[in-house]
């Protein structure tokens, strides 16, 4: 299933309910547990540790009263809520190779809403450049799935990034507490970032943080001095190789840093996507994070 996974094939497939479907049946299909364990989780049952079993889910605790190792197992609430942020600001169109940035969050975010349609749980959607440009509110009522793909189908790259307006919209409109997913390339100071998501961690909310670059972005590789533009302000500088392979990864690492530090810190989670990352890792990686709350 890994060449079906693989972004640039999925770029290929029209319809984004299809694309949501191949990623979530063929990460399904990898897994060697129900899929109706481990989403949105609430606790089932333990059960004995058996050689090969992934030492992360031993209940410690247990352990150290019983001295045997039992595993935790979850079931999918029929209740959770999921909100996702898809930033749609210009820099999120750019592309080094067949899928831009915001492609790759459309097919994470809609993999996602369907990922939680199958496990019943009220998903939403909030589209967002310098404004919010779509807001679809959690919900588990029929047909959800599809009005939230086609919000994400039809989001346009937009203008520069704002997340003050989009942050002060999503906490007028969520009456109870859930999960918040955003989904963007963050340029934007690490500082600012953090200070306008805070308000929601402290509300109890769930917050993930997407961090979605394209590896040209990451490790650039020049031959030859080029004229960069800015996607959001237009503006150009010239580029030459050594100052890329020097100077520019210092500079994106360090923000990289700081920003997944600073969120940890505040008790967000973060994670850094590369838009050649087959989805399925996307996925695991979600649901990672899910089992560690727990």
């Amino acid at each position: 299933m890994q060449r079906f996974l693989d972004p640039q094939v999925l770029a290929g497939i029209s319809e984004l309910d299809l694309v949501a479907k191949t990623v979530v049946d063929g990460f399904v299909a990898g897994l060697h547990r129900s899929p109706d364990f481990g989403f949105s989780q609430e606790f089932a049952e333990y059960r004995a540790y058996t050689p090969g079993d992934d030492l992360r889910h031993v209940d410690w605790n247990v352990f150290a009263r019983t001295e045997r190792a039992y595993l935790k197992r979850y079931r999918g609430e029929t209740n959770s809520q999921l909100t996702i942020m898809l930033d749609t600001s210009a820099s999120m169109g750019y592309s080094s190779h067949k899928i831009t940035k915001l492609d790759y969050a459309r097919f994470l975010a809609a993999s996602v809403c369907y990922l939680a349609n199958k496990q019943r749980d009220a998903a939403g959607l909030l589209v967002f450049d310098d404004e919010v440009r779509e807001y679809v509110r959690p919900s588990t009522r029929q047909g959800q799935f599809m009005r939230l793909v086609h919000a994400i189908d039809h989001s346009e790259i937009g203008k520069r990034t704002n997340f003050e307006k989009p942050f002060v919209h999503i906490q007028e409109f969520l009456k109870r507490r859930g999960i918040v997913m955003v989904l963007s390339d963050f340029y934007e100071q690490p500082e600012t970032v953090i200070k306008t998501m805070e308000p929601l961690r402290y509300k109890g909310n769930e917050l993930i943080l997407f961090h979605v670059l394209d590896p040209q972005e990451i490790q650039p590789s020049l031959s030859e001095p080029v004229l960069m533009v800015d996607m959001e302000t237009q503006e150009a500088m010239e580029v030459a190789p050594d100052y890329a392979k020097r100077e520019y990864r210092q500079r994106v690492d360090a923000h990289i840093e700081a920003l997944r530090t600073k969120a940890r810190s505040a008790g967000i989670d973060y994670f850094l996507l590369r838009t050649d990352r087959p989805l399925d890792d996307a996925l695991r990686e979600y649901l990672t994070i899910r089992q560690g709350r727990m």
